[in-house]
């Protein structure tokens, strides 16, 4: 296999790739990722030891201890095209050799844990409680980059929703499942469903503010009554079916945890924050340490 071209696989000086400005040795294969700088220490304060601490633009990286578990936590930042950036540069530092710029032959499975804020687009999951992820529905263009084949399950969501959005055909998505495994060990007394990602916060989440949404409010309401299997279309946020779709075609595990700060439908917005999203946070923590990853 040919050498990746150090203008495709960017490294520093120092042997860190290129946006995190990590070296493998400072990463673990368990991974929280959160989308604000802010709540990185909102995490990390609760493992037993940290070990590192690095930063570089909105990349903040801690790595430390959980009981006998080594785990990092990451902010990406907002976006599907952030999520590009971090989770090929986390598998990078442990399945390429960045000296020999070679793909290891034996590669390393991670496990990504998203905690992040989502908004309802159902009227019965109320403000700050929790919700994983079964599925993301990607709004956004991220994953037609590459060159990406949709399970079975995938296949058979896509049909029927595609069948479902005879109202209008101009809306675009790609499907990508989580992990089935992480869901169940690690979200197993969450509500679960069906996520929608978007590009944005206000026009791609039906939001008007001075410029009108193509797709509004209620084309949001209409998917908040499709349901595939199980599952409903639940929430909406801006990073869930890029994690997906990345971890299952480099091979990794992926769950997206929320914690509902909005109810669109009843226009609701959580008066407490912060709290909710700590509640999350040592929620997850106690599942991680306690699973056996």
């Amino acid at each position: 296999m040919p050498n990746i071209l150090s203008s495709e696989l960017v490294v520093n000086p120092d042997g860190s790739i290129y946006h995190l400005k990590l070296r493998p040795e400072e990463v673990a294969p368990i991974i929280i990722t959160v989308g604000d700088p802010g709540r990185v220490a909102m995490v990390s304060k609760y493992f037993d030891e940290i070990e590192v601490k690095k930063d570089k633009r909105e990349f903040h990286t801690h790595t430390g201890r959980l009981g006998s578990k080594r785990i990092t936590v990451i902010s990406t930042g907002i976006g599907p095209d952030n999520i590009d950036i971090v989770f090929n540069e986390l598998d990078a530092l442990f399945n390429i050799d960045l000296e020999a710029r070679t793909i290891k032959e034996e590669l390393t499975q991670l496990n990504f844990i998203r905690i992040g804020t989502s908004g309802s687009l159902q009227a019965d999951i109320p403000v700050d409680s929790f919700l994983a992820s079964a599925y993301g529905l990607g709004l956004d263009n991220l994953i037609h980059y590459y060159q990406y084949q949709v399970n079975l399950g995938e296949a058979e969501l896509t049909d029927e929703l595609n069948e479902f959005l005879s109202f209008t055909s101009d809306l675009r998505f790609y499907p990508a499942e989580g992990s089935p495994y992480l869901l169940n060990s690690i979200a197993d007394e969450m509500a679960q469903g069906i996520t929608l990602t978007a590009p944005g916060f206000y026009a791609p989440q039906g939001r008007s503010l001075r410029l009108p949404a193509r797709f509004d409010r209620n084309v949001f309401e209409q998917l908040g009554h499709f349901s595939f299997q199980k599952y409903r279309i639940t929430n909406l946020e801006m990073e869930t079916s890029a994690i997906y779709g990345l971890s299952r075609m480099l091979g990794h595990r992926a769950l997206s945890t929320n914690v509902i700060l909005a109810n669109r439908p009843n226009g609701q917005f959580s008066t407490t924050p912060h709290e909710s999203v700590d509640r999350l946070i040592r929620h997850v923590l106690e599942k991680i340490e306690n699973s056996d990853l």
